[in-house]
């Protein structure tokens, strides 16, 4: 019995899997068509929308091609015209050319016959025309000249007055002129005898430290007098005689070292006044040398004029005159300002242009500045620059006020004027 049951049991599960089966089997059947069906209806959507983009691309070739026929048949007929204008004006040109060479034989012809006619050559005949015409206008020509020549003189002449002056006022400065003696004031006559020391050695070491000489006149009790042919030691000797009688203590030491500091002081101060004068015209990076002499103009008289108000007044004339004739303002400028810069080297043997020509090359400056430096003073100067120097120079110079007549001088014209008018 229990057999039976197993059997039975076996039989019921081998139909349960076997129904199972068939059943799964038909409704893997069922998807599988349906998936194809699905496919077969998308597939037939792409056929469509390749057709439709087929039709599509078609018509725009078309289109395409029609546009492209419609341009190649403007093209060719552009190109029909062109060949067309092309061959009507070769045929004018031939025409122009026959035309030319028509007009020109008759023009020949006529020639010759003129020629035949009068018994000169064409080249006779123009030469009798010319000259009639010439010695006809001759007259008028040259009073044409002489005119616009008047003319330009005048306006030159006008010109340059008009130059010179707007210079003249551009350039004027205010001072007086100074004179080179030294002197210092004494409180107290017996400070002579201070200054003079035991036996003279204060006065001896004086003198032999700076260079100059001290005058103790009797007749001016009250004031002792520098002199030198450099006016930079004046200075420094003056400046250090102040501040010795101001201090009280005056014996050979403390002279040498109140003097030493002066000078140190002097140079300081002389630097710095050419580094004033030179920055003032816009002139930079000139040698160091060259600033220090620029700086001793400050104690340096010509003519009792200040050689620093000399050089400032002669540089505005000298640039204000290059501006207006259009010569290089930079070269005129810096010639002005060491036009005189030999008149500073009073320890060196030579006149004052040969000494500023030798330190110029020295220090290889522009030919031209070097130039003009060199011939400010001749009468004839071979460059504008120099020229313009030379003026600026007597302009400065020259003027009312800027110089006072030597003693010497004046007596000497007030005889040579007394003589030649008869009254004395």
């Amino acid at each position: 019995m229990q057999n039976l049951l197993l059997l039975f049991s076996s039989i019921a599960m081998f139909a349960g899997a076997l129904f199972g089966g068939m059943y799964l089997g038909r409704k893997g059947q069922k998807e599988s068509k349906e998936k194809a069906i699905d496919k077969r209806s998308e597939a037939k959507e792409i056929i469509l929308e390749a057709e439709d983009e087929a039709r599509r691309i078609r018509l725009s070739t078309a289109e395409t091609e029609k546009v492209l026929q419609q341009r190649s048949e403007r093209v060719d007929q552009k190109e029909s015209q062109l060949l067309a204008k092309e061959k009507s004006l070769e045929e004018a040109k031939v025409l122009q050319n026959k035309k030319i060479e028509e007009i020109e034989e008759i023009r020949s012809k006529q020639v010759e016959r003129l020629e035949k006619a009068s018994g000169f050559t064409r080249e006779e005949a123009k030469k009798i025309v010319l000259d009639a015409v010439e010695h006809k206008l001759a007259g008028e020509i040259g009073r044409k000249i002489r005119e616009a020549e008047g003319k330009i003189r005048s306006t030159a002449d006008e010109k340059a007055k008009e130059i010179i002056l707007e210079a003249m006022h551009s350039a004027s400065t205010d001072y007086v002129a100074e004179y080179t003696i030294s002197k210092v004031k004494l409180a107290d006559p017996e400070m002579k005898g201070r200054i003079i020391g035991k036996e003279g050695r204060n006065i001896r070491a004086f003198e032999e430290l700076t260079g100059v000489n001290l005058d103790m006149d009797e007749d001016t009790p009250n004031e002792v007098r520098i002199s030198c042919f450099d006016p930079v030691r004046r200075e420094i000797a003056k400046v250090s005689l102040e501040r010795l009688i101001s201090d009280g203590r005056i014996q050979p030491a403390r002279i040498e070292e109140v003097v030493k500091k002066t000078q140190s002081e002097t140079e300081k101060i002389m630097f710095k006044e050419g580094e004033n004068l030179a920055s003032r015209f816009g002139v930079y990076n000139l040698p160091k040398e060259i600033i220090a002499l620029l700086g001793r103009y400050k104690y340096r008289f010509s003519y009792g004029q200040n050689m620093i108000e000399h050089t400032i007044e002669e540089t505005k004339m000298g640039v204000k005159i290059a501006h207006e004739i259009g010569v290089d303002a930079y070269k005129v400028k810096v010639a002005c300002l060491l036009h005189d810069i030999g008149k500073v080297l009073t320890y060196e043997e030579g006149s004052h242009i040969e000494l500023a020509e030798s330190l110029l090359k020295k220090y290889k400056f522009d030919n031209s500045v070097i130039k003009a430096v060199a011939e400010h003073h001749t009468d004839t100067p071979t460059n504008i620059e120099g020229l313009i120097v030379q003026i600026a120079d007597s302009i400065s110079g020259a003027r009312p006020g800027a110089r006072y007549t030597d003693i010497g001088d004046y007596v000497k014209r007030y005889v040579y004027e007394g003589e030649s008018t008869g009254y004395h």
